[in-house]
């Protein structure tokens, strides 16, 4: 439910959740893509007659299990009316320690997600905007104790991502950032390795990255807002 501040305007409650692709990692705080649409919307609220609240609640290297075991603290005592929901470049990778399990296997993670979304709807969340992931340029080696590189297994689950997306109507919007990426690189991998940090990371986004980001997501996001805010 959208809330009233003290001044009687009526606020819009917009959580990011997800991992370091929300929270950021190896650029400027200010030069994050959550931080700057946070920025926008703040802008933007001056003239809805809303005043616009975006929390970050992202944790760099979680994976939808642990994602859920946060849930009832950082999401359902919050009562947030957008959730933007990121996952998937943890629970997809596979660790030397883990000797052949991925951190998190693809039935889990399609219920972890199917959860949160269940979860976040049963505490108020009106509109869900549900992320695939970007490509990376670990697309040469395979993981240890795996016979598929990491991007191999980043689309697989990005596969998942859309699967779960299409279950729940229109109440959830998928953002298949993976099929813009794409789209936007013309499958060059010198352009998508300007997107990303370099070697080793070939993972986490680069400024432009970030740009992109927000040029892809920033819209959807205002327009859930226009929604809600009856624009």
């Amino acid at each position: 439910m959208i809330q009233l501040t003290g001044n009687t305007k009526r606020q819009i409650r917009v959580f990011f959740f997800g991992d370091s692709i929300c929270f950021g990692q190896g650029v400027s705080i200010h030069k994050g893509w959550v931080t700057r649409i946070s920025a926008y919307l703040s802008e933007l609220s001056k003239s809805i007659g809303c005043d616009v609240l975006l929390t970050n609640a992202s944790i760099n290297g979680n994976t939808t299990r642990q994602a859920l075991e946060r849930m009832p603290y950082d999401i359902q005592s919050q009562n947030p009316d957008i959730m933007i929901v990121q996952f998937g470049m943890n629970d997809c990778n596979y660790w030397q320690t883990d000797k052949g399990n991925p951190r998190v296997s693809p039935r889990a993670f399609e219920a972890n997600l199917e959860e949160i979304i269940i979860r976040a709807f049963t505490f108020g969340v009106q509109k869900i905007l549900l992320n695939t992931n970007h490509p990376t340029g670990r697309d040469q080696t395979v993981m240890p104790y795996a016979t598929i590189t990491y991007q191999q297994n980043n689309e697989r689950y990005n596969q998942i991502i859309r699967s779960v997306a299409s279950g729940f109507g229109e109440r959830v919007v998928l953002n298949d950032i993976a099929a813009a990426c794409l789209k936007y690189t013309q499958n060059d991998r010198s352009v998508l390795l300007r997107l990303l940090l370099p070697e080793p990371d070939l993972l986490h986004l680069s400024e432009a990255g970030h740009d992109l980001y927000l040029d892809l997501i920033c819209p959807k996001v205002k327009q859930a807002v226009f929604e809600l805010a009856g624009v």
